[in-house]
């Protein structure tokens, strides 16, 4: 049986099968780009050997490109204590968790798109963060990276300058498609890893399924033709000019690698031509311009849901939508569920980078979303469902969960791409990753701490930053 066969027809006619139960290993076949699927079966202990091209798996290779610009001085790959090498003062630094990288490293231009997991063992407790950077020593189109932090507290991180060397590694775990046909030749975003194990064990222990927006070099239609003209800003822009102009926007469909450490990836081949997991729209559909931010939560077995986000050309707007899916590979669209916001509010012209948590205390579907002010400012909105499918409304109109900070801080310039973490205990706490943007587009990566747990409030605290 192959894979694109333990896929549903339908969303409706969802069986139950057991996502999680089945055991999953990776190994090299004889056959250099053909793999043990690592892909749930129907039948335990069976493993399926791909050897076509769809739902193929590909080992990731390493990034040629992302070498420091003096190879005669090469990094050290250690553990560095985050955040480093930025010139924030200490007074503007308020939340701000994970700044730039040292010079050349691959992170140093860029960072962003932080996807953030906690797990807890009988004496101590891991978090891991995904995150997109981009390297100063080399901005060309291509030469993205997605790399992995650690943590003992989610507030201090440890972080690598060059590309991870083992299995206990941090750094850039994983590059641009090399492949002509791909669609992530461009850039990469991590947009959801689903974990597939407890909480309650180590992280060394669990599989990763990372779920990833792919760029290509296909130009996506200009949504300025439908909408007032806005700066698209860093880093949602995409091969900015080099004057701070409008920049082209490329096509993005979602992806998917699958590892067991969370730092050696194997991207899993779509069914679309390019390896993507699902295409754009028709023509006239919500979605025909661009798929993005592929946020995956799992409901139960056999139900998987994703949130994304496009622009709307009808509406003029970004919007956020879903798919749902039995095995995490094939999906099926149900179509928009978020558009813009009110006249004059913070998401006038939409919603997009959907981060969607299931309340542990009450079974509602909380999401955090990135918020399009009518002037292209950004902010981060709250919506909420009782069974994260429809009836989605946001908390409060016109009250942001978390705006840009004022004066001369780090994220002065605009708050994005969120990260809800739940916290255990009594007090319910809430924590609140994000991309923060400041003067002259320098971005960072950020957290704020919601008041017990109301949700609708979250404060940056002092003192992360050392």
């Amino acid at each position: 049986m192959d894979a694109a066969s333990l896929a549903a027809a339908s969303a409706t006619t969802m069986k139950a099968v057991n996502f999680f139960a089945t055991p999953i290993t990776q190994r090299i076949a004889t056959h250099p780009t053909t793999l043990t699927s690592p892909i749930p079966h129907t039948k335990p202990n069976t493993p399926t050997q791909l050897t076509t091209r769809k739902n193929r798996i590909r080992p990731v290779e390493p990034n040629l490109n992302s070498e420091p610009t003096n190879p005669s001085t090469p990094f050290s790959n250690d553990a560095l204590s985050s955040p480093i090498s930025t010139s924030f003062s200490s007074s503007n630094t308020k939340g701000l968790v994970l700044g730039l990288g040292f010079e050349n490293s691959w992170d140093s231009a860029e960072v962003g798109s932080p996807v953030v997991k906690r797990f807890l063992g009988d004496v101590e407790e891991r978090w891991y963060m995904w995150y997109y950077g981009k390297s100063s020593s080399n901005p060309n189109p291509g030469s993205d990276s997605i790399g992995l932090a650690v943590s003992s507290n989610g507030v201090h991180w440890e972080r690598g300058v060059g590309q991870v060397q083992s299995s206990q590694d941090v750094g850039a775990v994983i590059n641009c498609g090399k492949d002509w046909w791909a669609f992530d030749t461009q850039s990469i975003r991590p947009s959801e890893v689903v974990v597939m194990s407890s909480s309650k064990v180590r992280a060394s222990s669990a599989v990763y399924w990372l779920y990833y927006t792919g760029y290509s070099a296909e130009e996506a239609e200009n949504i300025y033709n439908h909408s007032q003209e806005i700066n698209l800003e860093n880093p949602e822009r995409f091969l900015l000019d080099k004057n701070g102009g409008i920049g082209k926007i490329f096509k993005s469909l979602p992806g998917l690698a699958i590892s067991q450490d969370g730092r050696h990836w194997a991207r899993i081949e779509g069914e679309h031509h390019s390896g993507a997991l699902f295409d754009v729209g028709l023509q006239g559909e919500w979605d025909s311009s661009f798929i993005a931010a592929p946020h995956v939560v799992f409901h139960e077995s056999g139900d998987l849901r994703m949130y994304y986000h496009s622009f709307d050309l009808e509406m003029g707007n970004y919007s956020i939508g879903m798919a749902r899916s039995r095995d995490g590979i094939k999906w099926v669209k149900l179509g928009k569920i978020i558009g813009g916001g009110r006249s004059g509010y913070f998401d006038e012209l939409g919603a997009m980078n959907p981060c969607v948590v299931r309340n542990r205390k009450d079974g509602e579907y909380l999401m955090a979303y990135e918020g399009v002010g009518g002037d292209g400012g950004r902010s981060i909105g709250l919506a909420v469902s009782p069974d994260g499918l429809k009836d989605w409304t946001r908390l409060k109109d016109d009250e942001v969960v978390l705006k840009a900070s004022e004066d001369c801080g780090w994220d002065t310039k605009g708050v994005g791409s969120p990260c809800l973490v739940q916290m255990d205990g009594e007090e319910d706490e809430w924590r609140l990753y994000y991309r923060g943007v400041g003067i002259e587009g320098r971005t960072g990566i950020g957290m704020a701490v919601s008041q017990g747990s109301d949700v609708t409030r979250f404060r940056r605290c002092a003192g992360f930053h050392l």
